[in-house]
């Protein structure tokens, strides 16, 4: 049976969900990210791309390419809400979807031709989405991953694709060898050494070439440039981890500004889960030190999302890990081992005004934002 995949990819995703809540935005250059010099562009508009910024990009150098851009420091719990929503309609949808990030899908709609047609129902999934979210989507629709997802570049901004059965070649042919997913700087830059930019070269080859040169990811390039991809499409799954980090702006071994970010951060993980109504068993502090060395360690606990209980354990972490007194360039927390479920109350270790300031502090995030309140503990 002729596979159909559809690849899908929300536009300047960050952008347009700023742009939905501020109509100013809408036709300016927008660079999404922090606003030291050591941060990097989250996200950044069309209009930016134009004076040569894109994602990864260090702000500093995207500021002065492009000075006359808005800076605005973004909201992920905004994004991860537009994302979800977008989620749930497809799911709603498609047999079988993957979730590749927070702004891309992959759909398996194999079969659906027989009652739909898999181009008119992908470009009825795309008005909905667009109807009900105001967000900006293009897609891809191939026989495979590869194809959909290159297919979709082709298509931005806010356009459709179709590579129909038997032309995937003739498609990829012209385009750079950039275009082909894994193919990242390093290897961009072994095969223009080998005079090869166009895909089309890459199809003459022998793969026992591109094998000697790159290994076994000469053999996948080789494959992904003659359209053969067939890995499938994997049903989306709930996360099994939650993370976060911060690097300093300038490298510090001072520890109560090193205390102040560790419990900060794991007072947002746990409202995370709460919200989500999540509990962890497992908890993983790491440090990176201005030499780049960078060390971890963690600990399993009984299952809980309780800030208290989880600040505990991280400072318990950050006392045993941090040992070499040297300066600290980023410090981080994940939160692993998760399962649904509420926390327990110990009756014994648990006092009622902790657990009342926890369900309140909730209610405030939930209402006004993940920033909008702080324990005292951690200004």
């Amino acid at each position: 049976m002729e596979r159909h995949i559809v690849h899908c990819d929300l536009d300047t995703f960050f952008v347009s969900v700023e742009r939905l809540q501020n109509k100013a935005l809408v036709g300016k250059p927008v660079l999404i990210g922090g606003t030291s010099d050591r941060a990097v562009v989250s996200s950044c508009s069309y209009e930016a791309r134009k004076f040569g910024v894109h994602s990864a990009m260090p702000m500093r150098l995207a500021r002065q390419l492009c000075p006359e851009a808005v800076l605005v420091r973004g909201d992920y719990d905004r994004y991860s809400y537009y994302s979800n929503m977008v989620t749930e309609i497809i799911s709603e949808k498609a047999p079988i979807v993957e979730k590749a990030s927070i702004d891309e899908h992959y759909l398996d709609i194999t079969g659906m031709d027989k009652y739909f047609g898999c181009w008119k129902w992908t470009q009825e999934l795309r008005q909905r989405i667009i109807k009900e979210t105001n967000l900006p989507i293009s897609f891809g629709l191939s026989v495979n991953k590869t194809v959909s997802k290159i297919a979709t570049g082709t298509a931005k901004p806010s356009g459709e694709y179709q590579v129909s059965l038997g032309s995937e070649k003739i498609f990829l042919a012209p385009l750079s060898i950039r275009k082909i997913p894994m193919v990242g700087t390093k290897t961009f830059i072994q095969l223009r050494n080998m005079g090869i930019s166009k895909i089309e070269t890459l199809q003459q080859m022998q793969v026992s070439v591109l094998e000697k040169v790159l290994g076994t990811n000469g053999v996948v390039i080789w494959k992904k440039a003659n359209g053969l991809d067939d890995n499938p499409v994997v049903p989306y799954s709930e996360r099994k981890s939650i993370s976060k980090e911060h690097t300093f702006e300038n490298d510090t071994i001072d520890m109560a500004v090193l205390k102040k970010h560790i419990l900060s951060m794991v007072d947002q993980l746990s409202h995370e889960l709460r919200k989500d109504i999540k509990l962890t068993a497992c908890i993983t502090l790491k440090i990176r030190y201005s030499n780049f060395e960078t060390f971890t360690k963690q600990i399993r606990i009984p299952y809980t999302n309780s800030e208290q209980e989880l600040s505990k354990k991280a400072m318990d972490l950050f006392t045993k890990l941090f040992s070499r007194r040297m300066l600290i360039r980023m410090i981080g927390i994940k939160f692993s081992e998760l399962r649904t479920g509420c926390y327990q109350i110990d009756l014994f270790n648990d006092g009622m005004n902790d657990i009342n300031l926890s369900a309140a502090m909730d209610k405030i995030r939930m209402r006004f934002g993940l920033t909008s309140v702080k324990r005292a503990v951690v200004l």
